[in-house]
């Protein structure tokens, strides 16, 4: 049975990815003030910044329609299946794009709304035509796109790029490398198909495995920061521990046992975990004040 358009459209904007996207972005919003943020920017900024979040993730499924149909996880998006017409699906992607702009430009502030466009421009076109057929680390380079909402949120507030801001960034950017490699190792005989040059396609399954482990170290290390830098508490350094230690543990099991059902669990941890370190940075942010 043939979904609603409404239903094909929605699946356009990736509404998983977005909401993270979103949650990253309102994270730094918070913690980009002692108190609670301008409602106003609230509002407009994580609505400008989702509509440009949204318009991205259409523009991915327009460009990457014919690889698509050749991988399992995405065979059943509604371009490869023919329910949606492609120039439509450009039409919407543009719009979405063009009104978060607008928001953004009109009631948040000019920084944000190019900071935004850069990202959009960065995930969408960058990383989607060139790095991702270009490189084995094209997530490792396109990662910057995915990792800028921490700072979009954090400018729509304030109106500046601050090193806190900064800091989150770098959080997501080193997150990046083992939370999709873990995905790709379990996907991988699918990438070769497409004839996408993921890591283990160009470089075979057990070499990512191990730099999954090595970034993991890195992000252990990278995710105490915060605490180091004066960012955050003891609240938010009790949290994060832990939740290094798990991430340790899933990417070490994940080096020994070589089990695709490993990489999906690492895959799945893996944003929980960002999850929980953005709500540890915030609560410990407010318990502080």
């Amino acid at each position: 049975m043939t979904p609603p358009p409404w239903k094909a459209y929605l699946s356009l904007c990736k509404p998983k990815v977005v909401a993270l996207i979103v949650f990253t972005a309102v994270i730094g919003m918070f913690l980009a003030v002692p108190g609670a943020p301008p409602l106003g920017n609230v509002l407009y900024g994580t609505l400008g910044i989702a509509l440009a979040a949204a318009s991205a993730a259409a523009i991915n499924h327009y460009l990457d329609r014919q690889a698509d149909a050749h991988m399992a996880r995405t065979r059943r998006r509604p371009l490869p299946q023919g329910q949606l017409n492609p120039a439509r699906v450009l039409g919407f992607a543009g719009l979405l794009g063009a009104t978060g702009m607008y928001i953004l430009v009109t009631q948040v502030n000019m920084l944000t709304a190019v900071l935004t466009f850069l990202s959009l421009i960065g995930y969408a076109v960058i990383y989607t035509v060139y790095l991702k057929r270009m490189t084995p680390q094209n997530i490792v380079i396109g990662g910057a796109a995915g990792a800028a909402p921490p700072v979009l949120g954090w400018c729509a507030v304030t109106g500046e790029v601050h090193p806190y801001a900064l800091l989150l960034f770098l959080l997501v950017f080193v997150w990046t490398p083992p939370h999709f490699w873990a995905l790709a190792v379990a996907k991988e005989e699918e990438y070769a198909r497409a004839e996408i040059p993921m890591l283990p396609v160009t470089h075979g399954a057990e070499f990512t495995r191990l730099h999954i482990l090595l970034y993991t170290i890195l992000l252990g290390v990278v995710s105490l920061l915060p605490y180091a830098t004066g960012m955050s508490g003891t609240l938010y350094l009790a949290g994060v521990v832990p939740l290094d230690i798990v991430f340790l543990y899933f990417a070490l099991l994940l080096k020994r046992t070589a089990s695709n059902a490993v990489a999906m669990r690492t895959f799945g941890y893996s944003i929980l975990y960002l999850t929980l370190v953005f709500a540890l940075l915030l609560a410990d942010h407010y318990l502080r004040a």
